[in-house]
């Protein structure tokens, strides 16, 4: 049987809002106890919150981190899972909870397709009404990746539905619920923990797909997910700076020479956006970024890292691409009805070209 590592993060006071309902789940798990590990990764930690931990989860590994990057803390964890002989490592959020037989269908999900080096949970909105208990509703049946570099959850809202078999994830798996092959980890290097926070998954997702692997959906793991859309400042520019740093790393130079109109058009939008809604700052901090030289020194040296196992054309990767940027929590009149049509016609005439 397969040892798995379970990686959680907990950030500051997180886990006093969801440790204890996520831990009660994890114990009534059917995957036998003793063939999977519980790594809890404190990050910023404190002395108050690795007490709390160590009190309200005695079973589980505890991990310190004191700077707050989301990133290297699952870092941290998937390297101490294969150090520790963990075969599969699963990552999943604090904020959820897990139907019993949840971790046990990951499991048979990489079992019994040889071919996939990640496999995804159907993730559900955590219910909040006897409705929702009756028909829950999706969060996530697998995320989409934009043309342009945007990642966004697919069927979200939609009434849960039966499923059969292993759909395969043309996008990304969200970092909400999925399993991954130690020695898939291993071969692609693991995170680029330049992310810090946000797009990790998306990063992580296509370094799997490029070296050889797919990524499918386990409907059968089924997770629910207390999820919800907060934005802040230190969001949006992690998000937006990680946009181009995925582009900058994943993207050849023909593709970022065929995305550059548009893209340079939905840069103006933004910077006009970020004027009126607030977040210039971050917006100049993104270019900032972007100016220094030592930064394109890390990209680079992780573009030759992707090249050294790569053996997938990413224009076979880009056709799976989206042409409508599809963030379900902003519903824009002019996104929907003057910038969606113009990016997807614009995508169209791209797809048949690549």
């Amino acid at each position: 049987m397969n040892k798995v590592g379970l990686i959680l993060v907990n950030y500051k006071d997180y886990a006093q809002k969801f440790l204890i309902a996520c831990r009660d789940s994890l114990r009534t798990q059917s995957y036998p106890q003793e063939f999977f590990n519980i790594y809890i990764i404190d990050n910023a930690s404190t002395a108050e919150s690795k007490k709390y931990l160590i009190d309200n989860f005695a079973e589980a590994i505890i991990l310190e981190r004191d700077d707050g990057n989301y990133v290297a803390a699952n870092s941290l964890g998937f390297n101490k899972a294969i150090e520790d002989g963990c075969n599969y490592i699963v990552s999943a959020n604090m904020d959820t909870e897990m139907k019993p037989d949840w971790l046990q269908e990951l499991v048979v999900a990489l079992d019994n397709n040889p071919d996939a080096g990640i496999a995804q949970s159907k993730i559900l909105l955590y219910p909040k009404t006897d409705e929702e208990r009756k028909h829950p509703r999706i969060n996530t049946l697998g995320n989409i990746i934009h043309y342009l570099g945007f990642g966004f959850t697919s069927a979200y809202n939609e009434p849960d539905r039966e499923m059969i078999g292993y759909p395969k994830i043309d996008g990304y798996a969200s970092g909400c619920s999925f399993i991954i092959r130690a020695e898939v980890y291993k071969k692609i290097g693991g995170y680029m923990e330049e992310f810090y926070m946000y797009h990790d998954d998306l990063e992580l997702s296509l370094k799997v797909r490029l070296a050889g692997y797919k990524i499918i959906l386990a409907p059968k793991s089924i997770i629910f997910h207390k999820y919800e859309f907060a934005r802040s400042t230190k969001m949006i520019y992690y998000m937006e700076r990680n946009r181009y740093l995925s582009i900058l790393m994943f993207f050849p130079g023909w593709f970022i020479f065929l995305i550059f109109l548009p893209g340079l058009l939905m840069d103006i939008g933004m910077f006009l956006f970020s004027m009126i809604n607030g977040w210039f700052r971050e917006e100049i901090k993104i270019y900032s970024y972007f100016f220094n030289f030592k930064n394109y020194k890390r990209i680079e040296a992780e573009r030759k890292k992707i090249k050294s196992y790569q053996v997938i054309p990413f224009s076979k990767i880009a056709k799976d691409f989206q042409g409508k940027i599809i963030f379900q929590e902003i519903n824009n009149p002019l996104l929907r009805f003057v910038v969606n049509p113009l990016l997807n016609v614009y995508w169209k005439i791209i797809k048949n070209i690549i």
